[in-house]
Parts: structure tokens; sequence; C-alpha cells
């Protein structure tokens, strides 16, 4: 395995200058940190994704796409007198070893649990001690994060500081109270307290996720997936038989439904 040098790093990092300079791309001196933003999500994404495909190779590159919309941004902000790079990675060391003082310090924590919730206070210790507001337990969570991963995000934040069910049942019988809650919205037939008491069921399922040590977000990604699978067998089926979706019953789609799913549980999908 190639060892990691600070040429490599440093080749990187001119690239990524002369592409901004003067003779440099068109298009990447014309970008904006506003211009950046859903390149860099999009890059993120597709590590998840390469992830999930469990290729090394295909991972390997997209880490490096995304290592790249790092180095962009913080050449972005060099040319801006803001900050370096090389600041960048001295700052997120010096936080990782204020952050792990059970590691590098005198610090104690066995569990992943206690690291948490250290990790947690010693954060709102910092933050409070840069600001003059005090900081809220729930700030560090990104808006724009999607919204079940939000959910748990928040939830996760709230647990370290003891706001939480005692035991799951407690989160079982909060979700059946908020479905009771939707059905009786959906009889008003009043389309923003739907949507509110929508809201809070998902909230609750999230929370039930949290409690099965499971993520929401990647439960929803995999049903997603199923779904695109078996839906896709079932235009393929008809596609054999020279017909579409569109001119088949109900009754025959849940027929094919049933059959790609036997098919999934049969391979292990």
């Amino acid at each position: 395995m190639a060892e990691v040098s600070g040429e490599q790093f440093d080749a990187l990092v001119r690239i990524m200058e002369r592409l901004r300079g003067d003779d440099g791309c068109p298009w990447d001196k014309e970008q904006t940190r506003q211009t950046l933003k859903p390149f860099l999500i999009e890059e993120a994404y597709e590590v998840v994704e390469a992830i999930d495909e469990g290729d090394p190779k295909q991972i390997m590159e997209e880490l490096g796409d995304l290592l790249f919309q790092v180095v962009f941004h913080a050449q972005v902000a060099a040319e801006r007198r803001e900050f370096t790079i090389g600041e960048v990675l001295a700052a997120t060391a010096d936080k990782m070893v204020r952050r792990h003082p059970h590691v590098f310090g005198d610090g104690t924590a066995s569990t992943a649990r206690e690291v948490l919730e250290q990790w947690e206070a010693l954060k709102r210790q910092e933050r409070n001690a840069a600001s003059a507001v005090p900081v809220s337990a729930l700030d560090g969570v990104p808006r724009e994060l999607p919204g079940l991963l939000r959910a748990q995000r928040l939830q996760d934040k709230a647990a370290r500081v003891g706001f939480d069910w005692p035991d799951i049942s407690g989160v079982t019988a909060k979700i059946e109270e908020e479905l009771s809650e939707l059905k009786e919205a959906m009889r008003s037939a009043a389309p923003e307290a739907i949507e509110q008491e929508l809201g809070d069921v998902l909230f609750s399922l999230v929370n039930l996720a949290r409690f099965l040590n499971l993520s929401a977000e990647e439960a929803l990604r995999k049903s997603i997936a199923r779904f695109t699978a078996r839906f896709q067998c079932m235009e393929e089926a008809l596609q054999r038989d020279g017909r579409r979706l569109g001119e088949v019953g109900l009754e025959e789609m849940e027929r094919l439904w049933q059959r790609a799913k036997s098919h999934d549980l049969r391979s292990g999908a």
C-alpha cells in the first residue's frame, strides 16, 4: 500500500492553484463558494453510493473527488485571504486531539456512548467560550441534512443531555399516539393539521430507529433500492411479453410484485 506523503498532498494543492491561476481553467476560475455547494453535496453522496456498492476502487476515486472539493474551497478562502488548506489541516488535527482526551490526555471513556457524551460536552464548552450567547445542546446539526438524518441527529443530541425515553416502550406508545392523531386530522380534512401530524409520525419512527441502533435514513434508502429493483423486475417481466405496466390491471401487478419480492428473498436482497 502506498505511503501518504506531504509531497502527494502538496501536488494536489498546486494543481488546484494552477486551475484557479491566470492561465488556468476558465470553469474552475469562475467558481465561488455558492456555485460549489451542489458539487460538495453531490460528491459526498457519491462516496456513500460507492460504499453501498462495495467497490474499493470506486470508493477510493469518490473519496478523491470529495477531497478535491475540500481543497477547492480552501483555495477560494486563500484567495480571499481568510485561511489556507494548511490552517484547515492544523485546526482539524488540534480539534481531534482536544476532543479525544481519553486517547491523547488523562481523560477516561470506556464505551462509545461515553465518548459521544464527552465529545458533545467539550463541543458545548468550546462554543460557549466563543459566544456571549449560551449554546443550545441541539446546535451543530446542519439544516441542509436530509430530513430523516437531521431528525435522528437532533434526537441523538437531546438524548445525550438526558431528554429521552427510559426504554423503547415509551417510543412505541408515542408512535401509536401520533398515528391516532394523524387519523383524527385526516377525518378533519385540514391539510395543515394532516401535514403536522404526519411529520410527528415520521419523527417518532426516526426515534424508534435510534432506539434500535439503526439509521432511519439508511433504512429508507435500502427500502427505496428494494422498491426500485422490484418495480423494474415487474417492468422487465411485462416487456418480455410485449406489454407495459399501464396495460395491465392492479391484480396482475400485485402478482408480478410478489414474484419479484420472492426473488429478492431467495437472493437475500
